[in-house]
């Protein structure tokens, strides 16, 4: 009868366990000294090892001729063990015996003695599965078990099993399994099953199976039946996933903002039958690679790709900044979250392709603080309808806080013989107030300033920025500015007026200097839309 490789080729001893250095040692180690708990438990993602070292476990603290803790798989034991037959060894499945009367049979059976073996093992598999009053019942068998018992738990969700539980084992992490052991082991199998393997083959299964090497051997077995010669094109077509050229195709599309090109290369992979869900999990994989390569570039060991790809992945990554990258890995993890639940994938994943190719964002652009900015700019508008209107000419509240301590004035405020002339420096305490409040700069686009003594008069446009203008935050950072320029502390007043000229040159000429709320607040002015109310 036919064996899957998985079983076939499970370990047999310690040895034989593959990335688990830390656990097997440890636990060689105290069959050998005779020192094993009453009660283990193994944690880990699947395909790991967790079984199989249960197994093992069990089998070498009941061998007749244990060598250095390591199962001799020659005593009647060893190979009763091994063929399933010993009655001794229990393995319960979790999944389906998780009520309190599959537990309460587990005690009433643990309490007689073994029938073969000097001890009676219960390995419970996925024992996060069990419900809250079963676990009541086993906590006390757990805490104190005959002599004769030993309970070894195995779990992927550790979090999930009570802490009661967990303080009276013994925990052993088990780590996904490196790449490269994956890699030498299929290569390894392959070769006693006489299959043509190459180690690029291997690799890419080795990726796929993402540590665990059941994953990597049922891979394997399928590569194998779908062709004699395993290369990562065979794989890719065995697995259902984009070939290597198709992958890089939608990078560099996406690099380059040709969405018409993604579309049609995911069009002619859904002809193939392409999956959509592990399409999407590849781009993933590969836009952490671009991401690794800007912020690591020293590492490639840290890359999971090919070593012909590296090149290739480097200049995509050249067209592209980390922000870009990081904007980009969202959009497929929300993608990857949506394909599950989603009418019709195919469609789920153009929309995601579409934004690849066509949004873009900058590095170091914080889209959380222009979140809360705009908040504020809102909350600043609704507070507008409760203000009362203000008059032709008004002066704005002085403000409480002094100018900053190390100012100091380089001379006495002019009278301007009683005259309001227009301020020689307008434009520098614009300027200045930009580098603290570029949202009250934008208030005052187009706006003129007068000065008589130690008044100032701004004239504005519009009644809506005069509203704004009076905040107590901008009339002192418009005052500290206007300060920190003429050395003098003006009482500030603003009136709604026409502006006789404009600006003899504008605030911002380079638009990558203007701030988001800028933009903001001057369409607001420009469009005469109402907002919450307020014009």
């Amino acid at each position: 009868m036919y064996t899957a490789l998985y079983r076939k080729w499970r370990p047999m001893t310690f040895d034989d366990v593959v990335s688990q250095p830390h656990i097997t040692a440890a636990l060689k180690r105290q069959v050998a000294e005779g020192k094993t708990a009453h009660a283990y438990l193994f944690t880990g993602s699947r395909g790991t090892g967790k079984t199989t070292c249960s197994r093992i476990l069990a089998k070498a603290i009941n061998c007749l001729h244990p060598i250095d803790g390591k199962p001799c798989l020659e005593c009647e034991i060893c190979k009763a063990a091994d063929a399933g037959t010993l009655p001794d060894i229990i393995e319960i499945d979790a999944a389906s015996n998780n009520g309190v009367n599959d537990i309460r049979d587990l005690r009433e059976s643990a309490l007689y003695t073994p029938e073969r073996c000097k001890y009676k093992v219960y390995i419970i598999d996925e024992v996060h599965m069990i419900s809250v009053g079963a676990f009541n019942a086993l906590l006390k068998i757990m805490e104190e078990p005959p002599e004769h018992v030993k309970f070894i738990l195995a779990t992927t969700e550790a979090h999930k099993v009570p802490a009661t539980i967990v303080s009276r084992c013994q925990r052993f992490d088990f780590r996904r399994i490196r790449d490269e052991d994956i890699i030498d082991r299929l290569l390894y199998i392959a070769g006693e099953e006489k299959v043509d393997l190459t180690r690029d083959g291997a690799a890419l299964i080795a990726r796929l199976a993402d540590g665990a090497m059941r994953d990597a051997l049922s891979l394997l077995e399928q590569c194998m039946a779908f062709s004699d010669h395993i290369d990562p094109e065979a794989v890719s077509n065995a697995a259902g996933i984009a070939g290597r050229d198709y992958l890089f195709s939608l990078i560099e599309n996406a690099a380059d903002g040709d969405a018409a090109s993604a579309i049609m290369t995911v069009d002619e992979l859904y002809s193939k039958s392409k999956d959509m869900s592990r399409l999407c999990d590849e781009l993933v994989t590969q836009l952490r690679n671009l991401m690794l390569i800007k912020t690591v570039p020293d590492k490639p060991e840290l890359l999971s790709c090919l070593g012909e790809e590296t090149e290739r992945l480097r200049a995509v990554s050249e067209k592209l900044s980390l922000g870009e990258i990081l904007y980009k890995l969202e959009i497929l993890q929300s993608c990857a979250e949506a394909l599950p639940r989603a009418v019709s994938k195919r469609t789920e994943f153009e929309m995601s392709v579409v934004k690849l190719c066509t949004a873009r964002r900058a590095d170091g652009y914080n889209i959380s603080a222009l979140e809360d900015r705009i908040q504020k700019l809102e909350h600043q508008l609704r507070n507008l309808k409760s203000l009362p209107e203000p008059s032709e000419h008004e002066d704005i509240p002085a403000a409480k806080s002094e100018p900053a301590a190390d100012i100091k004035p380089d001379k006495k405020p002019e009278q301007n013989n009683g005259q309001f002339v227009h301020c020689p420096k307008w434009e520098e305490i614009l300027d200045r107030l930009a580098e603290k409040n570029p949202g009250c700069v934008g208030a005052l686009k187009g706006s003129e300033s007068y000065v008589c003594g130690d008044r100032m008069m701004i004239v504005v446009q519009n009644q809506f920025f005069l509203q704004l203008l009076k905040s107590p935050d901008n009339s002192l950072a418009l005052q500290e500015a206007a300060f920190a320029v003429t050395g003098t502390k003006f009482r500030i007043g603003a009136k709604c007026g026409n502006v006789s000229r404009a600006p003899e040159a504008p605030l911002k000429s380079d638009n990558a200097d203007r701030s988001p709320l800028d933009d903001l607040i001057e369409k607001a002015r420009t469009s005469g839309i109402p907002i919450d109310g307020a014009q």
